[in-house]
């Protein structure tokens, strides 16, 4: 049963980003061979013209359009081929009236030129004279001087993540080095008499170190560094130095295993006796990950994961990934992740006043994109592995039915 006082995740993970307040990363400069991924700390305006010139977009001609106007395979126009223009060079001629410069794809195009007519659409003719079998429209067939990114506009806004291609448009316009947000170090301690590293030979009633390993991935995958800090026993005081230990010198600490009701349970007690404000939650109305402990100790969040590692990947998704934005410098506008919208490919039913995080596999069956759920206890890592995404049962409703459209959010 569903204590009626846990909170609902959101009002848990409130607590939590109130009592951190406004968080204010610190910045460091690089050069862009060093920025992808990383988080804008500036705003960044544009000192030229992207191109700057005019450039054609095919191989073919460069003319003034008024002189194909009309021109048709049946009439063509009858242009004077005058020049030609080389890759990388600029034409120091202006094109007449009534001329022509043949011209590659890139090429830059001449004074009096406002348009390109495709190679296929002319024909040689005697007398130096080109057939244009197909008219253009002014700037038909062309890139024009700013098209790409104007002067003075503003090209990314402070705390975006960087993608490729913003950091192609930064080389686009000139700018080698940027300011940009330092990555937050998260502290994973792994916790648990039963756990050994992943390299041990297993003895009966021991199981390997999943988590940290999980844990380091996600934490990775949202632009921080995690710092896996071993496997402790559960004892109060290595716990406690621990934690106190990691609390020096990273932004955040997550804590796995121990958070279940029990005679092993320190966890919350060692938040506390750490410092201030201390444990915000202990338990949220959530399946998988109810146990979870949510903390704030000297202005640095804490958090105690469950020990199962499907109930940890939910508890991450939902409490530290929101807060490692923040830390990441990351502007509200850029913290949704990838999501597609599917059907149930079968009903599952779900307990009045908890959210249930479901797994589900996605395939397209009949035309349409399909969910299924990945049944299993949340302490089988499997069910990670074989699912695409996380569908949410609110707190509201009883289940989903077969047939209804639901949003899954993908891994």
């Amino acid at each position: 049963m569903f204590d009626k006082n846990y909170l609902l995740p959101d009002a848990a993970l409130q607590k939590v980003l109130d009592a951190l307040g406004t968080v204010e990363p610190a910045t460091e400069r690089l050069g862009l061979e060093d920025v992808f991924g990383r988080v804008l700390a500036q705003e960044i305006f544009s000192a030229e013209d992207l191109p700057g010139f005019d450039r054609s977009t095919v191989d073919g001609y460069a003319v003034n359009s008024a002189d194909t106007f009309g021109a048709r395979e049946t009439m063509p126009a009858y242009l004077q081929l005058k020049h030609e223009i080389m890759m990388g060079e600029e034409p120091l001629f202006a094109l007449e009236k009534g001329a022509a410069a043949k011209i590659p794809t890139g090429g830059m195009l001449p004074l009096g030129a406002d348009s390109v007519v495709m190679l296929e659409h002319v024909q040689q003719a005697a007398g130096g004279l080109i057939e244009v079998l197909h008219s253009v429209a002014p700037f038909e067939n062309v890139i024009r001087k700013g098209d790409d990114i104007a002067a003075s506009s503003l090209v990314l806004q402070k705390g975006t993540r960087l993608k490729p291609q913003d950091v192609g448009a930064l080389a686009g316009i000139g700018i080698t080095e940027i300011d940009v947000f330092r990555q937050p170090v998260v502290s994973i301690i792994s916790t648990g008499d039963e756990i050994v590293p992943a390299s041990e030979q297993l003895r009966p009633g021991h199981v390997r170190d999943i988590n940290s390993y999980a844990l380091a991935g996600l934490i990775q995958q949202h632009g921080a560094i995690p710092a896996r800090r071993g496997i402790f026993r559960d004892e109060y005081e290595t716990i406690k130095t621990a934690v106190s230990d990691a609390l020096l010198d990273s932004d955040m600490v997550l804590i796995t295993g121990g958070t279940s009701a029990g005679t092993k349970d320190m966890a919350s007690a060692i938040i506390n006796d750490i410092g201030k404000p201390g444990v915000l939650f202990h338990g949220v109305s959530l399946k998988p990950g109810k146990p979870m402990i949510g903390a704030v100790v000297n202005g640095k969040s804490v958090f105690g994961l469950p020990g199962h590692p499907a109930a940890t990947v939910v508890c991450f998704n939902i409490f530290i990934k929101p807060i490692l934005h923040k830390l990441c410098g990351l502007s509200n506008a850029s913290y949704g992740g990838n999501s597609v919208s599917a059907v149930m490919s079968k009903s599952i039913a779900s307990s009045a006043g908890r959210e249930d995080h479901i797994r589900v596999s996605l395939e397209v069956k009949d035309g349409a994109l399909r969910a299924t759920p990945v049944l299993g206890k949340s302490g089988l890592i499997t069910t990670l592995v074989k699912a695409d995404g996380i569908v949410i049962i609110p707190s509201t409703k009883l289940g989903l039915e077969a047939g209804e459209k639901v949003t899954v959010s993908l891994f």
